[in-house]
């Protein structure tokens, strides 16, 4: 056996040899074609820099983006039963639920954390569309009555990020009953008098959009958001007729009363800030980024610009 050849060669060709590329460097702006560098893209919130076309955008990250300093806290959620129809398509319920949580690294359909934005404190729930299309089950249901729950406690507003795909079909009746349960949710909010906003991102569509999605005292969407209860190719199958250019958009939405504003992701932390402050009648908002809450250095003292005499 020749070691020179069998050892030491093939260990100095991996040494000097060239290093592939990782695929996920680089993303293809859906709408335009822009290739889209990963840092350059994640700093813009997943806002095409070419067109300013919305890429999704995870709960975390967008939290990561909302907070000052992108710090928050967890708020916990009661676990609801795992599996109560042993739901079963082509696969099991258990093993979608699970390839899902390893393909998101997230336990669930929604995140809610609570923290400040703007030095504005809020309790903040957002559904991530990336888990099993964001569809509503009793989890999700659990997570809106918890977020409420905690804001009532601490007198702090709500806001809310919408996208799913609508109910979960592997939780049948059960996940229905997340449309009554959830407006309670929101109806306890409305007595004890605090704010409830909802930021409708895309898509927003089905029962969602017939239950919490569309109560807020203020409705917000992104961009070219579809939102809808059908689709707009199930209307088109219905009716046999062609739908108006935009139909269910956003755009289409704010021109016909059906929200208040059409916000651009990277300009909707400041517009939060200015409501919230509105609504809580808090003082003029805090702008810019913020460092963490209690990270702040005190002034220094400037020197006085007075000559002496």
């Amino acid at each position: 056996m020749n070691w020179i050849t069998n050892y030491v060669r093939p260990r100095i060709n991996s040494l000097f040899s060239r290093r592939e590329v990782p695929e996920n460097l680089w993303t293809k702006c859906p709408e335009c074609g822009t290739m889209l560098f990963h840092r350059e893209l994640a700093d813009n919130l997943n806002v095409c820099s070419n067109c300013d076309h919305h890429l999704p955008i995870t709960p975390r990250e967008r939290f990561n983006g909302l907070f000052d300093g992108g710090v928050f806290v967890e708020v916990k959620v009661p676990d609801p039963v795992a599996d109560p129809l042993n739901f079963r398509d082509q696969k099991k319920y258990p093993e979608r639920m699970k390839a899902a949580q390893k393909t998101t690294g997230e336990k669930e359909a929604m995140l809610v954390a609570e923290g400040e934005i703007g030095r504005t404190p809020i309790i903040a729930a957002a559904q991530d569309f990336s888990f099993m299309a964001g569809s509503m089950g009793m989890y999700v249901g659990n997570a809106i009555i918890a977020a409420a729950e905690r804001a009532v406690k601490l007198k702090r507003p709500l806001v809310l990020f919408s996208a799913a795909g609508g109910a979960r079909m592997q939780e049948g009746i059960l996940s229905l009953m997340q449309m009554p349960r959830t407006t309670v949710a929101v109806e306890m909010l409305k007595e004890a008098g605090l704010p409830y906003i909802v930021v409708l991102t895309h898509p927003t569509t089905g029962g969602v959009t017939a239950s919490y999605a569309m109560l807020g005292d203020v409705q917000i969407a992104e961009p070219n958001a579809l939102i809808c209860f059908a689709g707009p190719r199930v209307i088109e199958q219905t009716i046999r007729e062609k739908l108006p250019e935009g139909f269910q958009r956003a755009e289409y939405l704010l021109e016909h009363g059906m929200l208040d504003r059409v916000t651009n992701r990277l300009k909707l932390r400041e517009e939060l800030v200015s409501i919230l402050r509105m609504m809580t009648g808090l003082p003029a908002p805090v702008m810019g980024e913020l460092p963490p809450p209690g990270d702040t250095e005190p002034a220094k003292a400037q020197p006085s610009q007075e000559k002496s005499a």
